[in-house]
């Protein structure tokens, strides 16, 4: 009497659920690396320019989001300019964004008192920090990269090491 092997394979439902599964592990995979784009926003400057997201294309950027009235702003602030100084020679462009409840002539006073070396826009209707997220936290900074691509955020003042750090890498890149 003859026999046939049996087959050592996987049934129909046995390839359907690896099939599934294989699947969410590449969607999942995909998600971590989906890069989140900084928003298609234009700043108006203290002396009255504008300045687009999409112009600043190809430069690392820092946005800030602060307020005159808010301690760990003004506390920081100091340490954007250091940083500002460091790298804008290597492409960095930082633009700080006040608040919509910052009285503009207090931003105005604060930014020539403290000689900022950056723009300093004003956002009246509240409409740039929506655009973010609807940033209500100050400070609150974006690291974004020459595609435009949200690096990093921070809630708070920035562990400044770390921040130089993202910024050497994404200036490199």
């Amino acid at each position: 009497m003859s026999t046939f092997p049996r087959r050592a394979g996987l049934t129909i439902i046995q390839l359907m659920s690896l099939l599934a599964l294989l699947g969410l592990v590449l969607f999942a995979a995909l998600s971590l690396f989906k890069k989140e784009s900084a928003p298609a926003v234009s700043f108006k400057t203290l002396n009255g320019e504008q300045v687009a997201m999409e112009s600043l294309r190809g430069k690392v950027v820092l946005v800030n989001f602060w307020a005159t009235s808010c301690s760990t702003c003004v506390k920081e602030m100091p340490e954007m300019v250091a940083t500002y100084n460091k790298y804008s020679g290597q492409g960095l462009e930082f633009i700080a964004v006040a608040m919509s409840y910052d009285p503009p002539n207090y931003v105005l006073n604060y930014t020539e008192t403290r000689q900022l070396p950056f723009k300093v826009a004003l956002d009246t209707d509240g409409s740039a920090a929506k655009s973010f997220g609807d940033v209500k936290l100050t400070p609150t900074t974006f690291l974004i990269d020459k595609e435009g691509n949200i690096v990093k955020r921070y809630v708070g003042k920035p562990e400044f090491p770390a921040l130089h750090q993202l910024l050497e890498k994404s200036l490199a890149a």
